[in-house]
């Protein structure tokens, strides 16, 4: 039976490896034109419109 300790070393390795990934996806070469477009929104607005909102 496996001790609390193999455990929490299986579970450190997941979230580590998980943690890993999403770094990966997030800057992917396929993330960078929605990142663009989502970075220039608050740009887009005209004046005022941000506090109508």
């Amino acid at each position: 039976m496996p001790s609390i300790i193999e455990f929490h070393i299986v579970w450190t390795v997941l979230i580590f490896i998980s943690f890993v990934a999403f770094i990966f996806w997030a800057w992917s070469a396929h993330r960078k034109v929605e990142f663009d477009e989502i970075a220039n929104i608050a740009l887009d607005l005209p004046m005022g419109e941000s506090e109508k909102k």
